[in-house]
């Protein structure tokens, strides 16, 4: 009883609590959801300081800390977390849905809770997908989306965040035209937490409107109108406290062996919004994520391959780079491409140029009437 009670303070405050029959002897306690074998793991960490980490696969250890947390045995939480996540971190990846919803369900398994969020972050589409995401706590989803390095576009983060309230409130339809005031109040209730984490700003003309003007009761009504003026008002500014887009890494942004700053890919998606550079809301603008159609060392030049690759898909954007200098050449054409037929007309596509891989040095030339 004493080794019980110094080891374990869970078991101390029962062990030490009025729990006596008449006869004096301790009442049975009852340690729900937890297995003989795992229990007996337990037992002989307590009394021996020994754990057999050899004895058990990779989804015991789980078991194992989940009890440890249950009885408050710190030590051997903060050793288990540092295992798993130094030793068994591949196995966490292939059963991330089981880690996740272990760690999430404690407030001391700080560790493990923030190596599922970093791998969230890193990798969202494959960690999202592999599990279901609207399980998730608030907590959770917090400890996710208020991050800067999330490598999602925010019109997925806010997608996303859609989801998860609906799946809160299954009651309530996923068509937004058919809710009443009362189910918008129910779904800003749920949501209260997560909307002033949400870079709107950082979202294009066509995603605001198509996204999130049909949830614009969801939003406070001063960011709201704020978020309009940004659009409609060139001489509007930023409230201070506006979130800076999240810092996508640009591999995740365009796959390109010709592109490597950030600055030239956002400067070319600005301008396809047709955003002033002085624009007061240029610099919280995300990018655009380019989709590589062709590239020219590996599919090769010929006019041939370029129609069977672009033929018939629009907002094509084409970076050239200058043999022997440090220049980049392209444009970008709104129209589809076509290999036969009429020419197109547009008074949206515009030529560019990027020397010594910087936008300082940059000429952009647009169409005149």
């Amino acid at each position: 009883k004493n080794i019980l009670c110094y080891r374990s303070p869970y078991l101390r405050r029962i062990l030490t609590s009025d729990k006596k029959n008449n006869d004096g002897v301790l009442t049975h306690i009852k340690l729900p959801n937890i297995s003989p074998e795992i229990f007996q793991t337990i037992l002989e960490y307590i009394y021996g300081g020994i754990l057999s980490l050899n004895e058990h696969n990779s989804s015991d250890f789980l078991k194992i800390l989940a009890v440890a947390d249950n009885l408050h045995l710190q030590e051997l939480i903060n050793y288990l977390q540092k295992y798993l996540i130094e030793n068994k971190s591949e196995w966490i990846v292939q059963n991330f849905g089981f880690t996740q919803q272990i760690s999430s369900k404690s407030k001391n398994l700080l560790e493990l809770q923030e190596f599922c969020t970093n791998l969230m972050a890193q990798s969202p589409e494959k960690f999202l997908l592999s599990f279901n995401f609207t399980s998730l706590s608030e907590k959770s989803l917090i400890s996710l989306i208020k991050r800067d390095d999330l490598q999602m576009k925010e019109i997925e983060v806010w997608e996303h965040v859609l989801k998860w309230g609906l799946a809160q409130n299954p009651t309530l339809i996923l068509d937004p035209e058919t809710w009443s005031d009362d189910d918008f109040e129910t779904m800003k209730n749920t949501l209260q937490n997560c909307l002033p984490l949400i870079r709107f700003f950082s979202l294009s003309p066509k995603e605001f409107s198509q996204k999130v003007r049909p949830y614009q009761k969801l939003l406070n009504r001063q960011l709201y109108e704020d978020l309009v003026d940004s659009f409609v008002d060139p001489d509007s500014k930023p409230n201070e406290n506006t979130l800076l887009p999240r810092n996508i890494k640009i591999e995740r942004i365009i796959d390109s062996k010709i592109v490597n700053n950030l600055s030239i890919v956002k400067t070319i998606s600005r301008q396809i919004d047709k955003i002033n550079i002085r624009n007061n809301f240029a610099h919280l603008k995300e990018s655009y994520k380019f989709e590589l159609l062709l590239r020219g060392s590996r599919d090769g030049f010929t006019p041939k391959k370029f129609h069977e690759l672009c033929d018939n898909k629009p907002n094509t954007v084409t970076f050239i780079k200058i043999k022997g200098k440090e220049e980049i050449i392209g444009g970008y054409n709104p129209l589809i491409w076509k290999s036969y037929g009429k020419w197109g007309e547009t008074k949206d596509s515009f030529i560019f140029s990027f020397k010594n891989n910087d936008v300082k040095d940059s000429i952009i030339s647009n169409v005149r009437d």
